[in-house]
Parts: C-alpha cells; structure tokens; sequence
C-alpha cells in the first residue's frame, strides 16, 4: 500500500471531474480505478467535513492499494503526482476572484495522463451523453471485446479493448450494445487506427496544434473532443475543451476572453477548476 498526503489530491473530485469514467465509489471512503489492463483499489482517510456548499471537499491520507513499484512504475505518472498544482494555482490573477475561488473549490482535482486509444473512444461515446450511460457504455464495450481478468481479492474486470479488437467489430455488434449512432465511429476510428493511418505513438510527441488537428482527421471528432483528448490523454496542458458549462463560464466571467496568455501550459488545469466548480456550486 502506498499513502498520498496532498492537500492537491482528491479522488472524490478527480472522480467528479468529467475526465476519467472508470474510476468509482463503491462506498463512502472507498473506491475502484481501472486503467493501463490494471485494478486499483483506492481508500480515503477525511481530514474533516466534506461536501459543505461553498467549501471544496477535505481530505487528509489517501490509500493505493498497490506496491511500491507499481505505484512509481504507473499510478504516480498516471495521477501526474510529480507536477506541482500548488504552484498553479499560485499563478492565478489575484485580481481573479472567480478563478481563484474556483481552484480552491477543486483543488484536488489533477489532469490525470491516461491511456490516448480509451480516451478517443470515451470522448467519442461522450458526445450528447451523460456520465452513468458513458460508463454503461464502456463496461459493455469491455465486457464484449476486453480481457477478463483477476482482482488481488477475487473479483473480475475487464481491460478496455485495444482497437484491433474494435476494428474486428460490426456496426452492428456496436448497435446491439447501444452505441447509437457512435457506433459508424468507432468502428471507423478502430480500423484508422489499427491500421496506422494516424499513429497514436507519434501522436505523443506531437505539438499540441498537430496533435489537434490529427485527431480531427478521426470519424466522429472535432474540436471540443480533440481538446478533451489532447488534455486528458496527450497531457496538453494547452488545450481548453468548452463545453456548456465552460461556455455559460466564459460568457458570464470572461466576456473580453478568458485570459489565455496568463496561464501557459496550464489552462487546462484553470478549466477543470472552472467545469467542476460551475459543475457542483452554481
């Protein structure tokens, strides 16, 4: 077991946060993360009173469930746990009330680096969609195409499948789990994709325009989803995805334009303190 004490580290508004569908509670304190084909159970010690209106979850310890090396190997890079959020929330215009309220109500929220293929398909299946059918989705699609495996205690996951798997699937197959019309793109990505028509390794290396605009190429995507892949995949720190919610923000908060030159390389942290806040205070 590995503890995490980070007043910068909240699995509750990590979970909440809109970037990551196969992380959830399956209790108060405890709670269940799949990612890289790997299981890990996570507990939370409360350092005090959550969940009052106004003021941001508290928590004190945070439990992985894992050694050592498997916490240095992947769930440290995969929390980004060596970035410093304290330092950009320093950043904030302190003449920027609403911004800087709405990163002390996150600030356990951190840009988790997962896995480029998963967050393609997620963010696809997003579209027009809400968090608990996201998910119904995911778990059909990996029960369907993924690899079962073990948990240390006994039970059974599913790894996400990889996009030979999807390419091997109908459009057909993809209705019948109810994917709706997502279905034509996600089996039009798999095949780009297995086929190396757009190469997800290159991808990581790309600037961030690049990578945007390679993603765009993909049935089914444009740009708020290309940027909700570039940050919470490619780790574009850059990339700032609006939805309704970012929008209703900008629109009331930013009407010259939210301040972009101010937080380089960190705007997609400002706009996950802005979508949770507007998400669980207003």
């Amino acid at each position: 077991m590995v503890t995490i004490d980070n007043s910068c580290f909240s699995i509750p508004q990590i979970c909440q946060s809109g970037q990551c569908f196969r992380l959830d509670a399956v209790s108060e304190d405890t709670y269940e993360l799949l990612a890289g084909g790997r299981y890990l159970k996570i507990r939370l010690r409360p350092a005090g009173p959550a969940g009052e209106r106004g003021k941001p979850d508290v928590y004190g310890e945070t439990e992985l469930y894992c050694t050592q090396e498997e916490y240095e190997k992947f769930w440290k890079e995969y929390f980004d746990l060596t970035a410093s959020y304290e330092d950009y929330i320093d950043r904030i215009d302190e003449a920027d009330s609403y911004l800087k309220a709405a990163a002390e109500f996150g600030r356990g929220i951190r840009i988790l680096r997962q896995d480029t293929w998963e967050m393609i398909v997620t963010f696809i299946l997003s579209q027009q969609n809400n968090i608990p059918r996201i998910k119904g989705l995911i778990r059909a699609l990996s029960e369907r195409y993924g690899e079962r495996r073990m948990t240390p205690d006994g039970g059974v996951y599913y790894t996400f499948p990889d996009a030979g798997a999807l390419s091997r699937a109908s459009e057909e197959e993809l209705r019948e789990l109810k994917l709706g019309y997502r279905s034509k793109y996600i089996c039009g990505t798999a095949k780009m994709i297995s086929e190396k028509e757009i190469d997800l390794e290159v991808l990581k290396t790309a600037d961030y325009a690049d990578a945007r605009a390679e993603l765009m190429r993909l049935p089914g995507i444009g740009g708020k989803v290309a940027d909700c892949i570039c940050l919470f995949a490619l780790h574009q720190m850059d990339a700032f995805p609006v939805d309704t919610h970012i929008k209703k923000a900008l629109e009331l908060h930013y009407p010259d334009g939210f301040p972009f030159e101010k937080y380089k390389d960190c705007a997609g942290v400002m706009q996950q303190y802005i979508f949770y806040y507007d998400l669980k205070y207003r």
